[in-house]
């Protein structure tokens, strides 16, 4: 009497991720470590004081932004230092009941190679704005009215907005975990958590270094650029996750190790397209946005990129890891 077995053939994946799942680690590691240093270093700079230098929106201020009036194709060669000395002379007119402020150590930005710059001075009122604006045209030449721009923020309504934008990242990583929580199970739920917190904490990371280095300043379009990323990491998980669910039937002949790289190598060019096409617009804003969304764009950028890393390369390398114990 002859009987047949009738057998289900597993898909070969045509890439392994868990043959580089040591490596993974290691450079997913390298980067929270290095990222982790960044945040310790601008927390212990005196000029910093904080994990991230936070800008104008959060500590109050005046930001002026001029632009020089330059017959020439080319203008003049200026510097900060010059500028800063120059306004280091100034004697601002006294307000009813406060002391002018002092304008030593003022931080000044040059831009467009000479032709643009960006002072930020403590909280001024529009008559010691204009007294700023006309001492740096004497040391710098003529200005062009229409593109100097005054900005003001009072010290309280920064301390509003950095606790509202606070308040809103805390609100938005609960939601996500609560999502999580409910669709998966407790380890899935941890790990794309995981993931989360491994794109924040680079992103962050990464701007810890360049204010540092750099003198880049966080503000409110970062701490949206921050819930950005973290929306993104977690579809990107989910979507791998995903289909580990669906073929747990299929494949249930298989390690769960093998299992994830079936999974991994089956949503892999989905999630490298989806990432592309992602980044595309945003190199274009990086490009040609303007500095006002130059490094808004620059944020969202580096959280896409290394929210597709974790999702492959992190979060299901772990599960037949953590799974097992």
């Amino acid at each position: 009497m002859a009987s047949s077995v009738s057998t289900t053939t597993a898909p070969t994946p045509r890439f392994r991720i868990s043959r580089y799942r040591q490596l993974a680690w290691w450079v997913s590691g390298l980067a929270c470590l290095f990222s982790l240093l960044g945040l310790l270093l601008c927390l212990l700079n005196p000029a910093i004081a904080s994990p991230l230098k936070p800008g104008l929106d959060f500590t109050g201020g005046t930001q002026i932004q001029i632009e020089r009036s330059c017959p020439a194709p080319a203008c003049s060669a200026i510097t900060a230092a010059q500028v800063q000395l120059q306004l280091a002379g100034v004697t601002l007119p006294p307000q009813p009941g406060d002391a002018p402020p002092r304008l030593t150590g003022t931080a000044v930005q040059v831009l467009d190679q000479g032709r643009s710059l960006v002072i930020r001075l403590p909280a001024l009122s529009p008559t010691q704005s204009n007294a700023v604006i006309a001492a740096i045209s004497v040391a710098i030449g003529p200005l062009d009215p229409a593109g100097t721009s005054v900005n003001t923020i009072g010290p309280t309504l920064g301390a509003q907005l950095l606790q509202g934008s606070l308040i809103s990242l805390l609100v938005s990583f609960a939601a996500i975990s609560l999502y999580i929580a409910v669709r998966y199970d407790l380890l899935f739920a941890f790990l794309a958590l995981l993931c989360l917190a491994h794109d924040v904490l680079i992103t962050c990371g990464v701007f810890a270094w360049l204010g540092l280095v750099a003198g880049i300043e966080v503000d409110s379009l970062f701490a949206v650029s921050l819930i950005t990323v973290a929306g993104y990491s977690v579809t990107d998980t989910v979507v791998v996750f995903d289909r580990i669910r669906e073929q747990k039937t299929s494949l249930a002949h298989l390690p769960l190790q093998q299992q994830v790289d079936v999974a991994v190598d089956a949503t892999l060019t989905r999630s490298l397209y989806t990432s592309l096409t992602t980044l595309l617009p945003l190199l274009g804003l990086i490009f040609f946005g303007g500095s006002s969304l130059f490094w808004f764009s620059v944020a969202l950028a580096i959280g896409i990129a290394v929210g597709s890393w974790s999702s492959i390369g992190v979060a299901p390398t772990l599960l037949p890891v953590l799974s097992r114990r």
